[in-house]
């Protein structure tokens, strides 16, 4: 898929905030889409224009501000949009299918596949979207959130469904570009240093296993037990406590022996 048509399926995804009361938070919920590569942001008769404050908060998504449709109804907001999902943290649904945002990102890229033009609406801080706003939606998400303190930000939950789109349009395009960076940043570090082969790698097992039974550390009885410990800890990605005991024993033993030395 080219470059241009990536950005087109995503340019069919609308994020609609419905008479927004703080212009900070127009800012915000800008950059959790720009991070994301969601571009249309729509405003639904916000209580405050995009402001300077907006602009401060953008952090340098400025360019979805200046691009922003102000409207003044909801009619207009979700004009051309052929299927409109509600950000809601209340779980009635009046009958319509609720989703969790990692059913939403994949149901939102497969419906973008098939050429649907898509709103994802989210309400006002105070009360988030009326009952009348959440009956013309054809699906509902909800972020599981803490129910004890389920209060989330405008601009995070922006953020979370802005990121379950990305993590489908991600899987759909069948590459991950920071993924590519990590592998590309592997191959750069293999040209300056060079690896060591499987004999070298050998050739120090040997050796420490000679260091070890000098200090004390292996006995014949424990011998190839320990070695074959000793082995998985050069190629474990983490240390378990076990490791750790392991490697303080070798020091230890390499202690006494120089102090058994010196005496």
């Amino acid at each position: 898929m080219t470059a241009t048509n990536q950005s087109s399926l995503l340019n069919q995804i609308n994020i609609v905030l419905v008479n927004t009361s703080h212009p900070g938070n127009i800012g915000s919920a800008a950059r959790a889409m720009k991070t994301m590569g969601l571009s249309n942001l729509i405003l639904a008769y916000p209580e405050h224009q995009i402001d300077e404050q907006s602009y401060a908060l953008s952090a340098g998504a400025e360019d979805l501000l200046k691009k922003a449709r102000v409207v003044p109804t909801l009619a207009e907001a979700l004009e051309g949009s052929t299927l409109i999902i509600g950000a809601s943290a209340r779980r009635r649904t009046y009958e319509r299918p609720l989703l969790d945002p990692h059913e939403m990102g994949g149901f939102v890229i497969e419906q973008a596949k098939a050429g649907s033009r898509i709103a994802v609406m989210f309400g006002c801080e105070r009360t988030g979207l009326t009952n009348e706003e959440l009956e013309i939606c054809n699906y509902h998400v909800t972020i599981p959130a803490n129910p004890d303190y389920s209060s989330l930000n405008l601009a995070m939950a922006v953020q979370v469904l802005s990121y379950e789109i990305r993590q489908s349009f991600l899987k759909y395009l069948g590459n991950d570009p920071m993924r590519q960076e990590i592998v590309h940043t592997s191959e750069k570090f293999l040209e300056k240093e060079q690896i060591a082969g499987g004999d070298e790698v050998l050739g120090f097992y040997s050796h420490l296993e000679d260091v070890l039974q000098t200090t004390g550390f292996l006995h014949e009885n424990n011998r190839g037990h320990i070695m074959r410990k000793i082995k998985r800890i050069f190629t474990r990605p983490f240390l378990t406590r076990d490791d750790i005991n392991i490697l303080r024993g070798i020091l230890s033993s390499v202690t006494r022996t120089i102090d058994h030395r010196n005496e």
